[in-house]
């Protein structure tokens, strides 16, 4: 009994001591203000590299800041080399000469300068018509790119809606507006194209001739004219106040001016569509069960740099207020940011920088020190035009540091892997402090850097939230680290999470998204309207969406018009793809064909049901590789080779793209997408190893040597087992198998060919990778990449989507070429892969197969490819770039050209891995028999004949089932 109660004391003891505990965390102050915190931040943050734009201007620190501006005209360049490069003039209404640059190759001029110091540039350009992607140049000064960040100039195209008003469908949805391209004569200065310093790049030129080379990486464009300039003081507020009571300006006459969100007239991307937001039915227009488009931006306006400008038409002369309706839902923690423009010029400096807090609901904000003070703008009558830009503001700096923070931990986590391997023994003390001397120093400095941007956050949004959480968590395990130096390798796992739980965190905060549904520019003395609808409002709409979930079929995209002649098409991929599908249907197909579409969303194991009742469609899209082959073996798939121009339909793809579609002399498909594998290396790390990028399965073996020594991998693709059913043949063994003439199937394909000579000795030097070198059997590539563990594999090429959106912090430090090959006597080599494709196909039972043959060719003709790659672009950024299997399609698709002639070597090794009855044994099998090698210790030889046999039976039993001969 008394042993109970002293237990209970103690608990209770320790539970008082706790609670102690935390209230004084909760309750202990944070330092000495926003300001203080802000001044700690960036006492700490001081880290700089020879590389970077603060280290180029600390080295020019001392330097003048000339006034002059000095203007190189485009035509007046001193030499052009690789790209054709043509002087024009008047080109599009410009009043002179300009030079129009290809996407390819390097023009210099010579700048006479006439005094040495820090200039600004700013460029007069027009975009040439491409790939509607932006435009990308390379900076050189004498030679040299100045600093990072130069080495990579975005310069904006600009879209506008296409119609002036939302178009409709006969169910009386708004249709999203379609997104084309203006382009006109625009002045843009050099600026960071991450968005982490605000101003323009400043150069350092030394009095005399300098030489000035532009290098284009992406798309064409016309130059007027370069020039060297200085950016403008902007006054604050309080100095622009004195100049309104000087100049005796006042309040305008009481006016309300109402700009809708969706009405902007013009921005940056086309991502930057309209929307719809069925959130509150305070939004403007709204309908309670039809979709309407009634806002911007959302998630889609969220990247440092994207612009939306509306125009304005004031009645008089005048003082006013602007506010705005908006909704940012998304930054917890943290706060959105933007800038204000109007016609051209940032009016004052708190314009730079203006601030939107979390918040679920839509509020309306007036610009200004609080609603009852706002800030006054001068307008003269007339339009004028609002400009809004994403701006990471005060949260830039925090990102460059975190940045900074991220590859230093992410270079020390590799030297300490190389020390311990990934799997440290945990009896063994590897004396890292003693062997790696900086790490300890490493640990407390960055846990400084990191405690006093979680600081300023804290300070600045007044909470605490997930956005910190993170940086907490590092802060302490780097401090305990530091302190206890002996834990360090059996804390790595922890530690490689923490460290790319930073990336992911520099990814969600560089990223600023807000709603909004107007602008509203006002007299002074009018109040903003309520952001919120009432509790009737709400109620009414609730209810309302309740009902129309039973009256609205959400399945079924809605049509534009209707006509005789009509089709059934299924698509089993989401909603947006459907969307921007039928908006193509109805801009083009229909319009050319005078042929309905009826497009239907469905999920992808319902076509085979609904086949076999009678209730199918006339064609279906996005179907995996192995369906139109086992269709067509059912008599239940069209054979598209009976059309009479099918071989000038099948010559826009690959023969490889067509092979798993071929079946009994037929073809039973068109492919849509067609992916294959490419190697990506981290540039970085391999020239720290001394190593290149292999050309030949040999050079892989060498720099594996060199990798596993540094405890590092080389990475090659395996299958996802948890799908076993429908299991492809691994990648790496197709690429040995067919860069060695081996076949899956013999020349008939009534029998598995893997039990050949060329398969076995390739099935052997698969596995042995995993058997002799230890390669993982299961790995998280992109985030290993990431963080240099694998700094080199294989995997499939459109990782390169993932690696651009997702990887910030290494932009320009990887890269992706052709896969390694298999070298011949006579010194050639061959770098054979197999690829998967997706296909569109008619079914057997298609009512009208004329009008389906002709929906199968425009879908898969160059230009309507070409258009809904950019439109998903468009919709939902560089991460939805389309791998189309149209050849003169991709190339028209927004790749850097560099990245393209990559794509394009490798896709002329390319080949398809053909789908025969009974085949899907093949994958499953193969990988069985990996299985047993790598796990059981079998003979590669053994195991493969032995599952080779299973393949040939049900091979054989298909045959048989169909009676095919």
């Amino acid at each position: 009994m008394r042993s109970r109660k002293k237990k209970a004391l103690i608990l209770l003891l320790a539970m008082v001591m706790i609670l102690s505990l935390w209230s004084i965390y909760l309750t202990r102050d944070r330092g000495p203000g926003i300001v203080q915190a802000r001044e700690d931040f960036e006492a700490v943050s001081g880290t700089e590299d020879s590389r970077s734009y603060e280290h180029y201007l600390s080295v020019h620190a001392d330097a003048d800041k000339p006034e002059q501006t000095i203007r190189i005209e485009g035509e007046s360049f001193t030499q052009a080399v690789n790209g054709e490069f043509e002087i024009v003039n008047a080109y599009a209404g410009l009043d002179g000469k300009a030079v129009i640059t290809p996407e390819s190759g390097t023009i210099n001029w010579e700048v006479p300068v006439p005094a040495s110091g820090l200039y600004q540039m700013r460029i007069h350009y027009y975009p040439a018509a491409g790939k509607s992607s932006g435009i990308e140049r390379q900076l050189e000064l004498n030679g040299e790119v100045p600093f990072r960040g130069a080495d990579v100039l975005l310069f904006d195209r600009v879209w506008g809606n296409r119609d002036d008003h939302a178009r409709r469908d006969d169910r009386g949805n708004d249709l999203r507006p379609r997104q084309v391209e203006q382009p006109a004569w625009q002045l843009a200065s050099f600026k960071d194209s991450a968005g982490y310093f605000e101003e323009p790049y400043q150069f350092y030129f030394e009095k005399g001739k300098q030489k000035l080379s532009l290098t284009s990486l992406r798309e064409s464009m016309a130059i007027d004219y370069i020039e060297l300039y200085r950016e403008e003081s902007i006054p604050a507020y309080t100095e622009l106040q004195a100049d309104y009571e000087a100049a005796g300006l006042k309040p305008a006459d009481p006016v309300s001016i109402k700009v809708q969100g969706e009405e902007a007239v013009s921005k940056s991307s086309p991502t930057l569509a309209p929307i719809s937001d069925r959130s509150s039915p305070s939004l403007e227009p709204y309908d309670v069960s039809k979709i309407r488009v009634n806002a911007i931006g959302g998630i889609n306006w969220k990247l440092p740099g994207e612009w939306i400008e509306w125009d304005v038409d004031v009645p008089e002369d005048g003082l006013y207020q602007i506010g705005l309706k908006v909704k940012q839902d998304q930054l917890r923690g943290v706060y959105a940011t933007r800038s204000l423009t109007i016609d051209g010029k940032i009016p004052f400096e708190e314009m730079k920088r203006i601030r939107f807090n979390y918040s679920p609901d839509w509020q309306t904000q007036v610009l200004g020190t609080s609603e009852s003070e706002p800030y006054l703008f001068h307008l003269e009558k007339g339009t004028h035009r609002l400009r809004m830009t994403v701006t990471l503001g005060d949260i830039a700096p925090l990102l460059r540091t975190v940045e900074s923070s991220v590859l230093e931990l992410n270079e020390m986590y590799r030297k300490i892997l190389m020390i311990t391997s990934n799997k440290p023994d945990p009896m063994r003390d590897y004396q890292l402090e003693t062997r790696i001397p900086e790490m300890v120093e490493v640990f407390k400095r960055q846990a400084d850097i990191l405690r006093s941007v979680a600081d300023y956050l804290e300070k600045a949004t007044g909470e605490q939230s997930d956005k910190v959480a993170i940086l907490h968590a590092m802060v302490i395990q780097l401090e305990d680290m530091a302190a206890r130096p002996e834990t360090v390798p059996k804390r790595l796992d922890t530690f490689k999470i923490n460290v790319g739980g930073l990336g992911t965190w520099i990814l969600s905060v560089r990223e600023q998204p807000i709603s909004l549904d107007y602008v509203l520019v006002s007299s002074p003395d009018q109040k903003m309207p309520k952001a919120e609808a009432t509790m009737l409002q709400q109620m009414k709409h609730e209810m309302g969406a309740y009902i129309a979930s039973y009256t609205e079929d959400y399945d079924s995209i809605g049509n534009v018009e209707q006509n005789k002649d009509s089709i059934t098409v299924w698509i089993t991929t989401g909603r947006d793809q459907a969307q921007v599908l039928k908006g193509l249907i109805d801009d083009s197909f229909t319009p050319e064909t005078d042929i309905s579409v009826q497009l239907r969303l469905v999920p992808p194991n319902i076509l085979l049901p609904a086949t076999l009742a009678g209730e199918g469609p006339d064609v279906a899209m996005q179907m995996g590789e192995d369906i139109p082959v086992n269709y067509a073996m059912r008599n239940a798939a069209a054979d598209l080779s009976t059309f009479p121009d099918f071989e000038q339909v099948a010559s826009r793809f690959r023969a490889s793209g067509l092979t798993p579609y071929q079946f009994n002399n037929g073809v039973y498909a068109l492919p849509e997408q067609q992916h294959f594998p490419m190697l990506f290396y981290r540039k970085d790390i391999l020239k720290e190893l001394g190593l290149e990028p292999p050309k030949t399965w040999q050079d892989v073996y060498n720099a594996i040597s060199v990798l596993q020594k540094h405890n590092m991998e080389f990475y090659l693709p395996i299958e996802d087992t948890t799908n076993n059913a429908n299991m492809v043949p691994n990648a790496t063994f197709a690429m040995l198998l067919y860069q060695n003439d081996g076949e899956f199937y013999s020349a008939d394909q009534k029998e598995s060919a893997l039990n050949s000579e060329i398969s076995m000795d390739a099935f052997k030097r698969w596995t042995q990778f995993y058997t002799n070198y230890k390669f993982p059997l299961k790995a998280d590539f992109p985030n290993r990449f990431r963080t240099g563990e694998m700094p080199i594999g294989i995997a499939d090429y459109t990782t390169y989507n993932m690696l651009t959106v997702m990887a910030p912090e290494i932009r320009n430090l990887w890269d992706f070429t052709i896969v390694p090959g298999t070298q011949l006597e006579d010194g050639t080599i061959r770098h054979e892969v197999a690829s998967a494709t997706s296909a569109v196909m008619m079914l057997e039972n298609a009512k009208n197969r004329e009008a389906a043959w002709k929906f199968m060719k425009w879908w898969t003709d160059k230009q309507t490819q070409i258009e809904y790659g950019r439109e998903m672009e468009g919709l939902m950024g560089a991460a939805a770039r389309y791998p189309t299997a149209n050849i003169e399609a991709l190339e028209q698709l927004p790749w850097p050209v560099k990245d393209y002639q990559n794509l394009k070597k490798q896709w002329e090794w390319v080949e398809g891995i053909p789908q025969v009855p009974g085949g899907y044994f093949t994958g499953r099998h193969l990988d069985n028999a990996f299985r047993k090698v790598v796990n059981a210790n079998e003979n590669p030889r053994e195991a493969l004949a032995d599952y080779v046999l299973y393949i040939d039976d049900e091979i054989e039993l298909k045959r048989k089932e169909f009676n095919l001969k």
